[in-house]
């Protein structure tokens, strides 16, 4: 068995050859593609791999493929795959468990393995224009077959790149082409299944190189507080006027009525007074007049009530005899 030192000096070796040539090396295990050999299996035996994707013999002819039919870059189809109750090497944190209908994405993506595609043509994957799906595939390919050394390099240019994807079987996942990248990187989990595992070695590389892109963009990148930051004064200042607006609609109408009193009386103080005092004699004239008239009409009704006749009732005091 290799030593952690063993694999990491095959890791550089792998690195330095066919690094500038079109011809790609292949790492690990040549046979399995470093594949899960459950879902191995199942795209071995599947129909749709044995039959359909065994007509096409052209890498532009799988690029067409992956353009109609990928949807999602899980290794199951939805709600395939039953994982209940398996605990142990079965369960499926570790990637292996209970078979599914296997994805076609995973059938395209072993199908470009057996191409051995050149450096060329995964290049022509990352940078296809028609679906982000062919992109990720080339970035599948690539976390799979290449010497984990190389894996930062071929990772970088795209860090930043904005183009949305969604892995996930039956959508509610989206993220970006750079966040991908990033978690291809720093994560071995893809779904239910794993990558290959990068040695301890080149995982504190890729993570400290990942850390200083990180500090040599963050000054060029907008800041994301500013983004998500409510703060405007020019907003504030508008929300204000608004906020005085409301309040001069929402005046109560007897307040409105005190203040144009006020406003009369300092008019009619400006202005002598005559026209003023005039108008408020004759509305308190009228409230005399009115106080006056229903007084009369109360003991009206109370003199009236006090001069009617008492009748008894005969009946009544004939029971009584």
């Amino acid at each position: 068995m290799m030593t952690e030192i063993d694999e990491f000096n095959q890791y550089q070796k792998s690195s330095k050859t066919g690094k500038q040539h079109n011809v790609l090396p292949i790492w690990g295990n040549e046979q399995t593609m470093n594949l899960n050999p459950l879902i191995l299996a199942n795209i071995q035996g599947s129909s749709y791999f044995k039959v359909h994707l065994f007509k096409l013999k052209t890498y532009h002819e799988v690029v067409d493929e992956i353009y109609y039919q990928v949807k999602h870059l899980e290794p199951w189809e939805r709600g395939s795959r039953k994982t209940s109750g398996q605990t142990g090497m079965c369960g499926g944190v570790r990637g292996v468990g209970a078979g599914g209908i296997v994805s076609t994405a995973f059938c395209l993506l072993y199908k470009l393995y057996t191409l051995r595609l050149t450096r060329k043509q995964v290049n022509g994957l990352l940078q296809h224009t028609d679906s982000p799906y062919i992109r990720a595939l080339g970035f599948m390919y690539i976390r799979y077959t290449q010497p984990p050394a190389d894996l930062f390099d071929w990772y970088v240019d795209y860090f930043e790149d904005e183009e949305e994807v969604d892995p996930r079987a039956g959508g509610g996942a989206s993220t970006t082409i750079g966040a991908l990248v990033r978690q291809m990187l720093v994560k071995l989990d893809w779904f239910s299944t794993l990558f290959p595992r990068i040695p301890v070695p080149i995982q504190k590389q890729i993570e400290q190189k990942l850390a200083e892109h990180n500090r040599s963009i963050a000054p060029t990148k907008p800041a994301p507080a500013a983004r998500a930051s409510s703060y405007n004064p020019g907003r504030m200042e508008s929300d204000r006027r608004d906020h005085d607006d409301r309040d001069r609609r929402d005046y109560d109408d007897r307040d409105r009525r005190d203040y144009d009193d006020r406003d009369r009386r300092d008019y009619a103080d400006r202005n002598g007074g005559d026209r003023y005092s005039k108008d408020r004699s004759k509305r308190e004239d009228r409230e005399r007049d009115r106080d006056r008239e229903r007084r009369d009409r109360r003991d009206r009704r109370r003199s009236r009530s006090r001069d009617r006749p008492r009748h008894r009732d005969r009946s009544r005091e004939r029971r009584h005899r």
